[in-house]
């Protein structure tokens, strides 16, 4: 079976803008999508040093991006988002993203919780960075929440998201 690696982070508006149409194209290819959930925060540290990062991230320049150009993908791909940027987007990612790590770990097909995560945050202004709130979604899609947090810390799972991270 073909696989699509998918590298991305919980809170990231471009995995929620295309999660479900990555599925449906996965689906339609028979294909594995093999879910990398990483520290995007540190990628783009290290893509754009910080004088890049201050000549990227204008005032003017976010305030478009998490306006206009948002609004518009989610027009394309027919998504609800909310408007402005989330209220919680700044919180650590890093719970979030382990306790995906920590589902895949149990064998869970994490696409669907990644999806929610994501729609949580960008549609309904989740903080991702909440365990109740993780649990409450992960327990939604019937796997048990409250195990995902309690290994999402732990040694394995840390070590997968510094290699995704790294990758």
């Amino acid at each position: 079976m073909a696989e699509i690696e998918y590298f991305y982070s919980a809170h990231s508006a471009f995995a929620y803008i295309g999660s479900a149409r990555l599925m449906q194209i996965a689906d339609a290819a028979g294909a594995a999508i093999v879910h990398k959930p990483m520290d995007l925060r540190r990628v783009i540290a290290a893509v754009y040093p910080p004088s890049g990062r201050q000549a990227f991230r204008t005032p003017e320049r976010t305030a478009y991006f998490f306006g206009r150009e948002i609004e518009r993908w989610a027009e394309l791909r027919a998504i609800a988002v909310m408007q402005g940027r989330p209220t919680h987007h700044d919180n650590d990612i890093a719970l979030s993203n382990c306790v995906l790590i920590a589902a895949m770990q149990v064998g869970h097909d994490i696409g669907p919780l990644a999806h929610a995560m994501l729609e949580a945050h960008w549609r309904d202004d989740a903080d991702l960075a909440d365990g109740a709130t993780l649990a409450r979604l992960a327990g939604a899609r019937g796997i048990d929440g409250d195990a995902l947090l309690a290994a999402a810390d732990s040694a394995s799972v840390r070590a997968v998201y510094e290699a995704n991270t790294q990758e």
